[in-house]
């Protein structure tokens, strides 16, 4: 696993929560979150900011140092910078591309801005809240990798150090940069790179069962996903977190998309896309897939949650009765997080009773719910980078579906309170990531995390009002076709009949991923360190089901290279891999974000 080192350390009184700081990240965060609504509804991704309002950040300043002769733009003030600019622009994860349009497709209610406003700001304090509470567990104790927060690390440390190995680390930054955003570059406005697939079918050419009834004559293994795809954002991410992770996920992949998805077709269980070798059938086949893939992360980051917690827990106790005191947070208090708690939750109670008329248990429950699932979506994010949202929602509409079959408006915007906040939490704690390697402070990162919270909340809803008026005649079509909110809508229409409307086969699929989860966990607990090392990650096996298998690929590359450079060359890997791996992650990113932003203006 990459990791960073830093000799950054913030001496006394150097600036860290200043105004202009505070200011400079609102600005970024609400230039930006247009950009990520703009993406989320059209190709369901959004990006993570955090590079990229480092980056601005640090243009504008140097150019006003030398016009105007302003005080440098220091580091550490960088560090609030895009925390407050990465949490404003992750607001969409609040349900702005998905549960919210959702709901207005159904039912026909298109809410206003300030209640709009309100009520991403409460979800998203409330995951603040939640990301606060887990920071210390995920990042010290367990010292989950959080890639993206390794590479702003690594990006913003190159960017300030100085010396001849400080240069040579800029020049390989920049260079890994450069390659990803062209290639990103290439792939969204031209043909000439794109997802290269294997000709190969699966099972010898030829469907069997269900599919073969239907008139399919074969299932390729593009249709399943396995392909190369060009995005060496993934790839970097892969070689920050390292082979095992990398591994887990091929695993995964082969398991889910090669033998059990193939299996569940045949079975008529699963559903196929179009009837065509070149087709990709994840949008459909996942809705299948992601209920054992989801019951597998369950089960296995909430038993290691619970070994975790005890653990440090007993080490606590220990060292408080050796004379010792420990806070929850470097620099924070119990008192602190226990009224931010209370408020946010009793925020979010109110905001689903008083906007929706969701009966105060239902209400309650979801936010219950939010906790163990923020778990869940924190550590699989820490592992790989990818926050398992869309899923987790799931979770809470087969929960509401059972409870409040009828409701469309209960099922949904409960979902959206535990989806909500439980990715706001991933993505804030990868801030914190970057934080604790630059040895920062996060107790004003959590400060300027509301400040960013709150000027996404005002400007990211702006913005989805603008570009979507009218949700019910222009989502789902082919200039915006939204598919987070197609999953979304489809789930609650069918939750409207209960928990018989799982997909057929898939309680028994679930049953049997809980057990293998839970075995799993309680392997790595039991398992000496020797041994441990070669044990898949649970988490990693769980989050493949849900995701393309091509992402998984991807990853896997990235880790397999990391491994093989480690051991060919491990001075060159201590030195250049996480500078190598942060530059194709922030490449891609910078390209992303421009196209997504070149669109929007042209929009």
């Amino acid at each position: 696993m990459a990791s960073v080192d830093t000799d950054f350390h913030p001496t006394p009184g150097t600036p860290q929560l200043t105004v202009r700081a505070i200011l400079t990240g609102m600005t970024l965060g609400a230039l930006l979150v247009p950009c990520n609504v703009y993406s989320g509804l059209k190709i369901g991704w959004s990006f993570n900011m955090s590079i990229t309002a480092a980056l601005l950040s640090l243009a504008f300043w140097r150019l006003s140092e030398k016009l105007a002769g302003t005080r440098p733009w220091g580091l550490y003030e960088n560090n609030i910078n895009q925390t407050a600019a990465s949490a404003g622009a992750s607001i969409v994860s609040a349900g702005l591309v998905a549960p919210i349009p959702a709901l207005a497709m159904l039912t026909g209610e298109r809410l206003p801005w300030g209640v709009l406003a309100v009520w991403t700001f409460a979800i998203s304090a409330m995951g603040l809240v939640v990301a606060v509470g887990l920071r210390r567990q995920m990042l010290v104790t367990e010292k989950l990798t959080f890639p993206a927060g390794v590479a702003t690390a690594e990006v913003m440390q190159d960017i300030y150090a100085h010396g001849r190995e400080a240069a040579a680390r800029l020049k390989m930054l920049t260079a890994s940069a450069l390659v990803a955003g062209t290639v990103k570059a290439l792939e969204v406005s031209t043909s000439l790179i794109g997802k290269l697939g294997f000709p190969a079918a699966v099972g010898g050419g030829t469907a069997t069962g269900a599919l073969q009834m239907a008139g399919y004559k074969q299932v390729t293994l593009k249709n399943l996903g396995f392909v190369l795809d060009p995005s060496l954002l993934m790839v970097g991410f892969g070689a920050i977190v390292g082979a095992r992770v990398g591994v887990s996920l091929l695993l995964g992949a082969v398991f889910a998309w090669g033998v059990l998805g193939p299996w569940a077709l045949a079975q008529g269980w699963a559903e196929a896309g179009a009837n065509d070798p070149g087709a990709y059938w994840f949008g459909d086949m996942v809705k299948w897939l992601l209920w054992p893939g989801v019951t597998l992360m369950v089960t296995a980051s909430l038993t290691t949650f619970t070994f975790s917690a005890w653990r440090a827990l007993r080490q606590r106790r220990q060292r408080a009765a050796a004379g010792e005191f420990e806070t929850m947070m470097t620099d924070g208090t119990w008192r602190g997080f226990r009224v931010g708690l209370v408020a946010s939750m009793a925020l979010v109670v109110i905001a689903q009773v008083t906007l929706f008329d969701i009966t105060w248990p239902m209400a309650i429950l979801a936010v219950v719910l939010t906790f163990l699932l923020a778990i869940v979506a924190a550590r699989v994010s820490g592992e790989t980078g990818i926050p398992p949202i869309g899923a987790l929602g799931k979770v809470t509409q087969l929960t509401f579906g059972v409870l409040s079959p009828a409701s469309a408006t209960t099922n949904l915007m409960s979902a959206n309170v535990t989806g909500g906040a439980a990715g706001q939490c991933s993505d804030l704690l990868h801030d914190f990531k970057t934080g604790l390697l630059i040895h920062a402070s996060p107790r004003l990162q959590s400060i300027a995390q509301v400040f960013g919270i709150l000027t996404g909340s005002l400007v990211g809803t702006a913005a989805y009002l603008f570009l979507i008026p009218d949700p019910q005649a222009m989502l789902l079509t082919a200039e915006w076709p939204a598919p987070a909110v197609a999953t979304w809508k489809a789930v609650a229409e069918v939750f409207q009949q209960g928990l018989g409307a799982l997909p057929a086969g898939a309680v028994p699929a679930m049953a049997l991923a809980g057990a293998a989860g839970l075995c799993l966990a309680l392997l790595e607990q039991f398992l000496p360190a020797s041994q441990n090392r070669w044990l898949p990650s649970a988490a990693s096996l769980g989050l493949a089901f849900i995701i393309p298998a091509w992402v998984s690929i991807s990853m896997f590359i990235g880790g397999l290279l990391s491994w093989a450079l480690k051991r060919c060359v491990a001075d060159w890997h201590r030195r250049f891999l996480v500078v190598l791996a942060a530059g194709l992650v922030a490449g891609e990113s910078l390209a992303g974000v421009g196209h997504a932003l070149l669109q929007l203006l042209s929009y």
